[in-house]
């Protein structure tokens, strides 16, 4: 046991991480620590930006996944992902994530998702996937590349006219100036 947190068996998840004491919110659980570069996702893999895979060393990488986490990503230092508490964690409580805290895409896992939650969505998915009112609950507490890249996609939309799907521009917004 060290840092407020030791490694236990789950009934249904094989190993898990449980709290040894509580948590506030905004408090660190876990110091990410960088361990070895990847060159692709796996069920594993912590996505650092768009193209950078890592794995991390200790505990972090037995930390199972939840659809109604207790606890975020923040970056730390070293470019490793920490956990921070998002709500308050008890001695005794299992500490959880959503993987799509981490990555764009999560394309590795059982075809149904066993965190039990009142709020699963039935599949672990990645970033890409989680419904817009997900992504704003986890506000603050996502790897900072994931919403980089919505807000690359939010202003390439606002630059692009609005086709339908046959490709035809809407006749509720103009094309831009000079594509025609």
């Amino acid at each position: 046991m060290s840092g407020g947190y030791e490694l236990q068996r789950t009934d249904a998840k094989g190993e898990g991480v449980f709290a040894t004491r509580s948590f506030q919110v905004g408090e660190t659980v876990m110091v990410g620590v960088i361990e070895a570069e990847l060159d692709h996702n796996h069920a594993h893999a912590s996505q650092l930006s768009e193209k950078r895979f890592v794995l991390h060393g200790g505990f972090i990488a037995k930390v199972n996944h939840s659809c109604e986490p207790n606890c975020g990503i923040h970056l730390n230092a070293s470019g490793a992902h920490d956990f921070v508490a998002r709500q308050p964690i008890t001695a005794g409580q299992e500490i959880t994530f959503d993987y799509a805290m981490r990555n764009y895409t999560v394309e590795h896992f059982a075809a149904h998702c066993q965190c039990g939650s009142p709020r699963c969505r039935d599949r672990i998915t990645g970033w890409k996937d989680l419904p817009s009112g997900r992504k704003a609950d986890y506000r603050g507490f996502v790897a900072p590349y994931l919403t980089d890249i919505d807000n690359q996609d939010a202003t390439e939309r606002a630059r692009s006219p609005r086709t339908d799907r046959a490709g035809v521009a809407s006749p509720d917004r103009p094309d831009p100036p000079g594509s025609s």
